[in-house]
């Protein structure tokens, strides 16, 4: 697909700075089959989607993935932490270290130097306990994707993860022109997370409170997850005229058997299956085979949807708006059809809804040719 057939314009006050107050309050547009846009509330979520449904959420947790280094010579570093890599003992002042190997981005005045050691600088929205401590070595270079390979270790008994989550900063896009805030370590991080990895949060199911999951379930609509840990390639932008030639980063996903047979049961009884967010519709196509069933399966995906692709796992999408010539854009396209998600598109602008990862959301039932 050429890139320039998905762009809109987009002042750039339309663009969420902040999330809406309460979650569920996020206006939702609903696309159900030919009609016209409907403007409704995600509070009415339950009443929209059909009987039965069986609604797939993504339970990855957001790292709160930036850490501000220091160095001896008082310069800072900033590492943005990208993909977990693996753990090994390393050696500090001559004693051994459990470390967490990680790959990651680097910023600073000056050239990076690989070798040295740097401790990290608390969080100044959190309380850390003076015997706290948070390191990070800068190993080297990937020769797999050229991103920086760093070691993670503490200076207490204190467990790697349990430090970054203590001395991170939630990683907030960069369309977000302001500061990470104390709120955002909460309304950054579904209701529903569960497990550690994303560096970006799986934005629909922001729009999720504990009271609608609630409402979900006495609807009789059953709620399952699945794991996509999102990565850099959500910020990644494409560069290339054709899609055919852009290359997605991997992200690690994991679909249970549990899930599996769950979707397995409403295809059986004819039932729709409703996936929150762009990430559970990469992580069920992926584990999806030719006969259309869904598998349980764990690993990487660099699935790449766009117009074209057919679509067996998913017949309903609820998504936030996404950026013009982007890989999230496209994949909706394919899902609901170019010319009806962009014209829903610029009715949105038209109707000041808000957009990206603190804005409003789309609800989606799948094209008839997707």
């Amino acid at each position: 697909m050429r890139v320039d057939l998905l762009k809109y314009d987009l002042p750039p006050e339309r663009v969420a700075q902040f999330p809406s107050e309460d979650r569920e309050q996020a206006r939702l547009m609903v696309l159900a089959g030919d009609q016209a846009p409907d403007h409704r509330r995600v509070s009415e979520l339950a009443d929209l989607l059909p009987p039965g449904s069986l609604v797939v959420l993504n339970d990855t947790r957001v790292v709160p993935a930036r850490l501000i280094a220091q160095k001896e010579t008082g310069g800072r570093v900033e590492v943005f932490l990208v993909r977990h890599v693996g753990s090994r003992t390393i050696e500090v002042h001559g004693e051994p270290r459990d470390a967490q190997i990680w790959r990651a981005l680097g910023k600073a005045s000056k050239a990076l130097r690989f070798g040295i050691d740097m401790r990290v600088v608390p969080n100044a929205s959190r309380n850390v306990p003076a015997t706290a401590g948070l390191h990070v070595r800068l190993l080297g270079r990937s020769d797999e994707d050229g991103l920086l390979e760093v070691a993670l270790y503490t200076s207490g008994r204190v467990p790697v993860a349990e430090a970054i989550r203590t001395f991170g900063r939630m990683p907030l896009p960069p369309y977000i022109k302001r500061d990470a805030e104390p709120e955002d370590a909460d309304r950054y991080q579904t209701v529903f997370a569960r497990v550690d990895g994303a560096i970006a949060a799986p934005t629909a199911g922001l729009h999720l409170s504990h009271g609608l999951l609630g409402r979900l379930a006495v609807h009789g609509l059953e709620v399952v997850s699945v794991t996509l840990h999102v990565g850099l390639g959500t910020f990644q932008p494409v560069v290339v005229e054709d899609l055919d030639q852009h290359k997605m980063h991997r992200e690690q996903f994991e679909v249970s058997r549990t899930t599996a047979q769950a979707i397995e049961r409403a295809r059986a009884r004819g039932s729709k299956i409703v996936a929150v967010g762009t990430t559970v519709v990469r992580a069920l196509e992926s584990a999806v085979d030719a006969n259309g069933t869904v598998r349980a399966m764990s690993g990487d995906t660099s699935l790449l949807i766009q117009p074209g692709h057919r679509f067996r796992a998913v017949d309903w999408l609820l998504t936030n708006f996404h950026l013009p010539r982007s890989t999230l854009l496209a994949l909706v396209c394919a899902f609901g059809g170019t010319e009806r998600v962009l014209g829903a598109y610029r009715t949105a602008v038209d109707a000041s809804y808000r957009f990206y990862s603190y804005g409003d959301a789309m609800l989606i039932e799948r094209g008839p040719q997707a």
